[in-house]
């Protein structure tokens, strides 16, 4: 009561019960989801749960299943889909002003040993280290971006004595459908630093900070090493964006582009990523 806020629950059943409750944002560790969004979804209240969605694709599958059973509106929180800068470079493929692409690469790192969130290296309660973290928003936007599929992934990862169990840098080769090739990097020893990179038969666009919601970002469009156009956009309104059009779809306007489907297939690649690091395989997802 001191924030202000006028329904306060003792626990996740009472809150979901509830009938001034319409829809439920879940933002527990990943091994959580599973329960958390079943239990909503059982109450028929709309849900967003953050990203990964699942421990694995298996789970996911089952969570959008019953959403889809339920007849409840679910969405998966992949707010870089609602960042300035992913929309500019996504309107510019579109567009073809870079020809047809045809490599890519998306890199998230951060210091992961300074994190609150602590949980984040219990294999019992998270999907993975960096890949399953940032490494899924990475996959996820260039998906967004190409309107391409995963085809097969293979794996450069370790772990260390502060992540024990669960992956600390990696490095993901990926086909996609369309002949793209692109590379995922993310790492959870390193300061932080997001880029996203397109090249195709025309053209390349390069976002330095290209993830980022904290400072400017410079989108660039280049061809043959000059510049044909900059443009500075600041992504601080991305969690307020993708909550606004959460909201809007639920009440019937407008379409929510980060969907449980979405989700399953950002899950299989993960999967298929998991799979390559312990088979030393390529693997399909």
């Amino acid at each position: 009561m001191d924030h202000g806020i006028p329904q306060c629950f003792t626990s996740a059943e009472a809150l979901c019960a509830s009938p001034e409750v319409d829809a439920v944002f879940i933002t527990s560790p990943d091994a959580m989801h599973l329960g958390d969004c079943l239990l909503a979804i059982s109450h028929g209240k709309a849900v967003l749960c953050e990203k990964p969605l699942a421990m694995n694709a298996a789970e996911a599958r089952t969570i959008v299943g019953a959403a889809e059973e339920a007849g409840v509106f679910f969405g998966v929180g992949q707010n870089f889909r609602f960042n300035h800068s992913v929309e500019w470079m996504r309107e510019q493929i579109l567009a073809g002003r870079i020809g047809r692409p045809q490599l890519a690469h998306a890199q998230y790192c951060y210091p992961a040993r300074s994190s609150a969130r602590k949980w984040i290296v219990d294999p019992e309660l998270a999907t993975g280290g960096p890949i399953a973290d940032v490494g899924v928003h990475c996959i996820d936007t260039l998906r967004y971006l190409l309107g391409e599929e995963v085809v097969s992934v293979s794996t450069l990862a370790h772990s260390d004595e502060f992540s024990g169990r669960v992956d600390a840098i990696s490095t993901l080769q990926i086909a996609m459908t369309g002949g793209v090739y692109a590379n995922v990097t993310a790492s959870g020893r390193a300061l932080y630093r997001t880029v996203i990179e397109i090249i195709g038969s025309e053209g390349a666009l390069i976002a330095e900070n290209g993830f980022s919601v904290d400072r400017p970002v410079e989108v660039v469009l280049r061809r043959a090493g000059d510049v044909v156009e900059s443009v500075t956009v600041h992504n601080e309104d991305g969690y307020t964006r993708m909550l606004d059009a959460f909201a809007a779809a639920f009440h019937g306007s407008g379409t929510f582009p980060s969907t449980g489907v979405d989700a399953v297939h950002n899950m299989r690649a993960v999967d298929a990523a998991y799979g390559s690091w312990r088979s030393g395989m390529r693997e399909t997802p």
